[in-house]
Parts: C-alpha cells; sequence; structure tokens
C-alpha cells in the first residue's frame, strides 16, 4: 500500500500544477488558482471514493490538502520557470492520468471487483478532475475531444492485469502500467493520432437543431 500513497502524493502534485497553469492561462485570482488546483486533484479519486463507499481520501488524511496548498504556491512562484505554458500542461496533466490510471485501478482490486470496472474507476480517477477543471475555466473537457486522452487511461488498465496475469513484481506493474498511458498520451500527440470523427467534413451541426 506504500506505493499506492507515493502515486497517489504525486499525482496530487502533477494535477496540481495542471491545474495552477490553466488557472493562470484565465487569468484567476489566488482563491481562483486554489480551487482549480484542488479539484483537478482530488476529483477524480474523489469520485472514485465515492462510489466505492470508502471515506475520501483527502478528508481523511490532510497530507493531501497541504501538498496541494504548498504545491499551488511554488507552481506560482516559478511560474516563470514553467516556460511554455501549454506544454508545461500538457506534460503534466499526463503525467497525472498515468498516476491516477494506477491507483484507481488497485483501489478496485482492493475491493475485489471485476477487471473491466477496475479499468473503468482507473480512468474515471484519472479523467474526472480534468473535467471539473476543463468546465470551470470554460474549456471542452479534452476527454470529449478527439485527442487519446481517456482511451490512453484505458489501455493502461488493461495492460495492468496483462502484467498481473505473467506475474510481473508489484512494484514494476505500477511503473509499467503508468508509463503505457504515458506513452500512448505522448505518441498521439507526437505523431497527430486522433479517434476518428463521426462527423462529415461537409456537414453542417446546424442540421441537428
Amino acid at each position: 500500500m506504500d506505493y499506492i500513497l507515493i502515486l497517489d502524493i504525486l499525482g496530487v502534485i502533477a494535477f496540481s500544477i495542471s491545474g495552477v497553469l490553466s488557472s493562470l492561462r484565465k487569468r484567476m485570482d489566488a482563491f481562483g488558482i486554489l480551487i482549480i488546483a484542488f479539484v483537478t486533484s482530488v476529483g477524480g479519486g474523489t469520485l472514485r471514493d465515492v462510489l466505492l463507499g470508502l471515506p475520501v481520501m483527502w478528508m481523511q488524511d490532510m497530507t493531501y490538502v497541504y501538498v496541494i496548498i504548498v504545491t499551488s504556491v511554488l507552481a506560482v512562484i516559478f511560474r516563470k520557470k514553467l516556460s511554455y505554458l501549454r506544454k508545461s500542461l500538457f506534460l503534466f496533466d499526463t503525467l497525472g492520468i498515468g498516476l491516477y490510471t494506477v491507483v484507481g485501478v488497485e483501489k478496485g482490486i482492493s475491493q475485489e471487483l471485476p477487471a473491466i470496472i477496475c479499468v473503468a474507476l482507473g480512468t474515471m480517477s484519472a479523467c474526472f478532475g480534468g473535467v471539473i477543471r476543463d468546465i470551470l475555466c470554460n474549456d471542452i473537457p479534452q476527454i470529449f475531444r478527439r485527442e487519446i486522452y481517456a482511451t490512453a487511461c484505458i489501455l493502461g488498465g488493461l495492460s495492468y492485469f496483462v502484467f498481473l496475469r505473467l506475474n510481473f513484481p508489484e512494484s514494476l506493474i505500477f511503473f509499467l502500467s503508468g508509463l503505457v498511458v504515458i506513452i500512448v498520451r505522448l505518441s498521439a500527440v507526437i505523431f497527430k493520432i486522433s479517434l476518428p470523427s463521426v462527423y462529415k467534413k461537409d456537414e453542417d451541426i446546424r442540421d441537428y437543431w
């Protein structure tokens, strides 16, 4: 379980920075920055714990709250060091979904849930905080775009069970599964891979209204 706590904290840090960068891009005040960082960090985990009927992690352990506050303050102070905000936001968001996917899958396994439900929990944990962040920042959530986002989390969750079946060491399974998410996400952006569109190029959206 120590691995899970470490991954959880690392995910909180990555998503906190992602939230701070999003709020800075929208020129929010200090309170807005902290709120966006908070919901980005623990939004997915909160939904996961509620669905599992478990105590919400950040309500039981103040470490999460302290980590979010400290990370947010440092990210604001050193925001100029985080050059190319768009690239930095993408990087930390990608790290966050990789870490949270693994944590969500492991939480599902600890409750003895079917593999497909564990993968769904991992994907939800990874994506839901970003959905809240984007909605509050008045952006279309990345999960609803053609980008490979939730798909990367699903592949990472499935790979967890593949490595588990192959009897890989537990620590290596955590690392490799998260790495799958990150590699798939990065590869999709680098090679401009996206999900197929259901719309035709000459299709007028007004036809549906």
